[in-house]
């Protein structure tokens, strides 16, 4: 079958991989009809999370169709229309059966790497590397589904929009996650640091939890749009304003509720700051650039919460903990737990609650996924999510 590979740093190719085949009791063949690209395969690109292989398929957005069933599947069936959670769990260890699935104990085959980067086995993600599972990714004309029972969802009748359904399967669920547990409550200030898909769900998630303002944080124009006119939030350009202060006047002179940071790793800024950070993580001295999570942390209010949405790999420096400790903050972050949230959302962009169609800026073929990656990265022509269809 055809699947789009990282072959080594900012450089991915359409291949010729074995199909995938039923290996465990509770597997599912899933014929991919739409896998989006997302803002945390750029970091897989640019050669910033480890464990990476010349080979390993991306992708780990996905909706499809199963096409076969392992004999211990109880709950789907051949034919079913289904979105898949990015993070597989097994259902029956404490950490699923607490509601924390990206913290799995038995989806992740590899977690002796996890335990020497952050000393603890996590989940196992789609596509991720062999750090996260080494799970072959869905840009790919068929994936394996491992525990499918708990981590393939049906997707509604009348959700007929595989471009509005694909992303239950990890924007949704992780931006939701980001206002959830970040506790926004009726009558907050939130700040959202990013305004890709991620992040412009986390703003519309508290918009229906009952915040009285939500603002959103970023330097693309297009997205920035999207935020006002799809998602009912206010915005902020970093590079035209001081963020710091704009939040202190929109909320009071306090500073925000709940600050959300849906960026990671890769942060830009206006600011020397900036050119530091980068240098340092070229020449592999820090693993992340930390900018918006500083500047989250310095503008939220006293006693307020933090939480950190984006992915981070390893290391960063001049992290503000003394903010963090004397403001009397609370700080979270966490891998999204899409099985605890994906039913739900699924149901709340049928009826339109949460759009999520306009992310899917760039639909395109899987063969022109090299091109599509190039356009994500480099934020061409408006890109904010190219999705490969089959």
């Amino acid at each position: 079958m055809k699947a789009l590979c990282w072959e080594g740093v900012n450089e991915v190719r359409v291949e010729q991989v074995p199909d995938p085949e039923i290996r465990n009791n509770g597997d599912v063949i899933v014929k991919v009809r739409a896998s989006a690209a997302c803002g945390s395969d750029l970091h897989l690109l640019g050669g910033y999370i480890p464990a990476m292989q010349a080979g390993d398929v991306l992708g780990h957005e996905f909706l499809g169709e199963i096409v076969e069933v392992g004999p211990g599947v109880r709950n789907r069936k051949v034919g079913d229309r289904v979105v898949v959670c990015s993070f597989a769990g097994c259902g029956s260890c404490w950490y699923c059966t607490h509601d924390l699935w990206s913290l799995c104990d038995n989806a992740n085959t590899n977690s002796g790497i996890t335990q020497a980067l952050w000393g603890a086995d996590v989940g196992a993600c789609f596509g991720y590397s062999h750090a996260l599972g080494g799970l072959a990714g869905s840009h790919a004309e068929y994936i394996r589904v491992p525990f499918a029972d708990h981590g393939s969802f049906p997707v509604p009748e009348g959700l007929d929009d595989d471009l509005a359904a694909v992303f239950a399967s990890d924007a949704g669920p992780t931006g939701w996650m980001g206002a959830d547990l970040g506790g926004v409550k009726p009558g907050d200030v939130v700040a959202v640091w990013g305004a890709g898909a991620v992040g412009q769900v986390a703003a519309r998630a508290s918009v229906l939890l009952g915040a009285e303002r939500v603002i959103v944080i970023d330097r693309i124009p297009e997205r920035l749009r999207q935020a006002r006119e799809h998602m009912g939030a206010e915005t902020l350009d970093y590079t035209r304003t001081d963020v710091g202060a704009e939040l202190r006047e929109l909320s009071g002179g306090r500073g925000p509720d709940v600050c959300i940071e849906a960026v990671g790793m890769e942060a830009h800024s206006p600011g020397p700051e900036y050119a530091y950070d980068q240098i340092k993580q070229q020449l592999r001295l820090q693993s992340d650039r930390p900018t918006a999570l500083r500047e989250a942390i310095h503008a939220c209010r006293k006693g307020g919460s933090v939480f950190c949405l984006g992915v981070f790999a390893g290391v960063v420096d001049k992290f503000p903990l003394g903010a963090l400790m004397n403001k009397g903050l609370v700080f979270r972050g966490a891998q999204q737990h899409g099985q605890r949230y994906i039913p739900e959302l699924l149901d709340r962009i049928a009826r339109g609650e949460l759009p999520t169609r306009h992310f899917a800026t760039h639909p395109m073929t899987l063969d022109e996924g090299p091109k599509g990656y190039e356009m994500f990265k480099h934020k061409q022509d408006g890109c904010v999510r190219p999705v490969f269809q089959f």
